[in-house]
């Protein structure tokens, strides 16, 4: 016969027993030891992947949806954290697709480090911006007028190169200032980053575009469209070029040596 009191303590043991083991497997605070958690399963996977589960229990999982789940295992975050992709810098503008018309220039970057876990993703890796081109890949001078004028922002004209001109044309040129006629809704409606130009153009406002080469035409050193023969305050046509839907009429108020409008209202003819 055991003595008095030893009987109620052995069942008080097995359970303390119990405890211990539970608490020795997750660890302080419910924490997992090496055996159990994403570290030791070794995979940090993308999406939602059943097979991405670590030892139980319980069963717990290293999947990127686990979050929204809210089934990972305790150490997810450290094991499997979030990598944001990492795009390199953009390259040099190529030349326009297609020579002697309205065309698109194109820039890319590539992508040097992919995102894990869901970390924020790529951006665009391509951009486009509207061009024309005087000369055709041979190296032939195009012979067509462009007709309605075509403008774009004027720091296209200092990005542009000017094949085939003598270093003392290079800076002849002339500036021609126009009122704006109505400005259709669609300039305002623009998300690439390199027609942004359009959302300030506005009815009655100045702008004054600069004529220059090569846009030049080689025997009159004009730019088509700048509007030289035609009478007092009658209207012409422009269109920004890239984006074909913004496009309308301008008044000529007269030409000038140098261009003097703000940033955002000087422009140049293609």
């Amino acid at each position: 016969m055991a003595p008095r009191g030893v009987a109620p303590i052995l069942p008080l043991a097995l359970a303390l027993t119990a405890v211990a083991a539970v608490s020795w497997a997750r660890g302080p605070s419910g924490t997992l030891w090496s055996r159990q958690g994403c570290a030791a399963l070794g995979r940090c996977c993308p999406g939602r992947d059943p097979t991405c589960a670590a030892r139980g229990p319980p069963r717990c999982f290293c999947d990127q949806a686990c979050r929204e789940v809210r089934d990972c295992c305790p150490d997810y975050a450290r094991a499997c954290p979030a990598v944001s992709c990492v795009v390199a810098e953009w390259s040099g503008w190529s030349r326009c697709v297609k020579p002697c018309q309205v065309s698109y220039r194109l820039r890319q970057r590539h992508v040097l480090q992919e995102p894990r876990n869901g970390g924020a993703p790529c951006p665009p890796l391509e951009e486009r911006a509207g061009c024309v081109e005087y000369w055709s890949h041979q190296g032939v001078e195009c012979q067509q007028s462009l007709l309605p004028a075509l403008i774009t922002t004027g720091s296209y004209g200092k990005e542009r190169e000017k094949r085939g001109v003598p270093k003392k044309q290079e800076t002849i040129g002339y500036c021609v200032q126009f009122r704006l006629g109505p400005v259709p809704g669609s300039c305002q409606q623009v998300r690439a980053p390199h027609a942004q130009w359009t959302r300030y153009l506005t009815q009655g406002h100045t702008v004054c575009v600069r004529c220059e080469w090569p846009a030049q035409d080689a025997r009159s050193r004009r730019c088509y469209g700048d509007g030289g023969g035609a009478g007092g305050h009658q209207l012409s046509l422009w269109q920004a070029a890239g984006h074909p839907r913004c496009r309308g009429t301008w008044e000529r108020l007269g030409q000038l040596r140098d261009c003097s409008c703000p940033e955002v209202h000087s422009l140049v003819f293609l």
